[in-house]
């Protein structure tokens, strides 16, 4: 990196990160663990300190845990939650250098060649990181030297031993590899240097050699920083203040341009988009645009800022205008023929103009679900959180309207010839059935609780057509909905 300068590394390695990120909101002086579901078993994940000094130990089974440890607290763990965790730390990290990598889930890795001098020397930019995290209560270990290898062992071996004492686990190797060095009598990175490669490399493969390589200094190891996440977000200062509509739309119509390329080229889509405008009285208005579906396209975008920017009281004029998706989904590139993308395009606007004005929420749609009984057949979900379901397969004709059973006073099996409903009289002309529907027995419906049903669709000669049920086990009929 610099010419005649000594490369120097650090090594964090966060040993309770898990349990330190959540006990940080809730505290307890209690054994804590998370666990993890492995091979249909729960198994421990992360432990603080009081349970470790019981005896617990990572990957111990949850129920021998229990029975160690009677009074242990444990929450299931969340291993999404602990990534961008980290990758919190690893942004915080880039305060002392700018290259600040991740190592596996519980460490971060800083080459800070070049970098101690600005905050006093290599001691006292070490005790301050370790007094920062000590201060937001995280428990870390720091290891420092030459290479990438040697940081990390001395992290997690000791922070003041030399590389040649360490045990060969601190090369980050396999558990696999660990015990045949073992079993040789290769304990120590020392022995293992000085032993004749050549058979090392038959027995164990060239990747041991390569670990060592790298820790000694012998072989280069790059420390890649992890890329910045793209920020889908645009300003635009004008010179003179502005207070028409159409300045507005026009202004932001520049910035929405701009955006859309960015999109564009990350293969994204905004789902929620946040304009604000600054006026020069320094108070800002928003106006939000919630999208039925990724879109990228500023042609079709702009429109639907229309009726928010119309809203806006501009006071003594706009001086600063900020355009920014706050919310990004993946749109890859597709075909789009001349039949279908440009009418479902049309629909997704529809959607969103109606969604602006009575919550994207509240309009909804029906989908299918996996149950044979009517009323559980369904589901309504919001039409913009939710795909379409192009087939609706069903054996047997489902009426129109559906609503809670109604009782009809009849006797018998088969569909009575006279029978009042709603205040109705009415008179069997046709009957088609019976279709025999028994009750989800792993659930417990009052509704069901009559036992089996027996379906007819009955049509009268006053030109009803109706969906009515008879049960069997406990008799008594009912309509439960009525065909178009």
């Amino acid at each position: 990196m610099f010419d005649g300068m000594q490369k120097r590394v650090v090594s964090l390695w966060f040993p309770r990160l898990a349990t330190d990120r959540v006990l940080r909101a809730r505290p307890t002086d209690r054994p804590f663990v998370l666990t993890v579901v492995e091979k249909n078993a729960s198994r421990l994940h992360c432990l603080n300190d009081i349970a470790e000094g019981q005896g617990l130990y990572r990957g111990m089974s949850f129920a021998d845990a229990r029975a160690f440890c009677p009074d242990l607290v444990s929450q299931p763990a969340s291993l999404d939650q602990e990534a961008r965790f980290l990758g919190g730390l690893r942004r915080w990290a880039t305060r002392w250098c700018p290259w600040v990598g991740i190592e596996g889930r519980d460490g971060l890795v800083l080459d800070i060649t070049g970098s101690a001098h600005l905050f006093g020397g290599e001691g006292p930019m070490l005790g301050a990181i370790r007094q920062r995290l000590s201060r937001a209560g995280l428990s870390v270990r720091i290891g420092c030297g030459d290479t990438r290898g040697a940081a990390w062992a001395r992290a997690h071996y000791g922070p003041d031993a030399a590389l040649t004492d360490l045990p060969v686990a601190a090369l980050r190797l396999d558990q696999g590899v660990v015990s045949g060095l073992q079993r040789m009598g290769l304990r120590s990175i020392g022995q293992l240097a000085a032993t004749p490669r050549a058979p090392l490399a038959r027995r164990f493969g060239r990747g041991l050699l390569m670990r060592l390589d790298q820790a000694l200094g012998d072989q280069p190891e790059q420390i890649s920083p992890a890329a910045e996440p793209p920020h889908y977000g645009l300003r635009l200062t004008l010179p003179d203040p502005i207070g028409l509509e159409s300045d507005v739309m026009n202004a932001a119509e520049r910035l929405l341009i701009g955006l859309c390329d960015k999109l564009r080229a990350q293969q994204a889509g905004a789902r929620v988009l946040c304009l604000t405008l600054r006026r020069v009285d320094s108070q800002a208005q928003q106006v939000e645009l919630r999208l039925a579906r990724p879109m990228r396209d500023p042609d079709r975008i702009l429109p639907l800022f229309q009726r928010g920017v119309s809203q806006v009281d501009a006071g003594f004029g706009i001086d600063q205008i900020r355009l920014e998706a706050v919310r990004v989904e993946p749109l890859p590139v597709e075909q789009i023929t001349h039949a279908g993308g440009h009418d479902q395009g049309r629909l997704d606007d529809l959607i969103t103009r109606i969604g602006t004005r009575i919550g994207l929420e509240h309009v909804q749609r029906f989908l299918p679900a996996e149950s044979h009984i009517p009323e559980r057949a369904f589901l309504i979900a919001p039409t913009a959180y939710s795909q379409a379901y192009g087939g609706w397969v069903s054996s047997n004709p489902r009426p129109v309207v559906l609503f809670p059973p109604e009782p009809v006073i009849a006797t018998g099996n088969r569909p009575p010839e006279y029978f009042r409903w709603r205040r109705m009289a009415l008179q069997t002309g046709r009957a088609t059935g019976p279709e025999r529907i028994a009750p989800e027995w792993w659930l417990d419906d009052p509704g069901w609780r009559s036992g089996l049903r027996d379906y007819w669709r009955v049509e009268t000669l006053q030109g009803r057509r109706l969906w009515m049920f008879h049960t069997p086990q406990n008799p008594g009929w009912f309509v439960q909905g009525e065909f178009a």
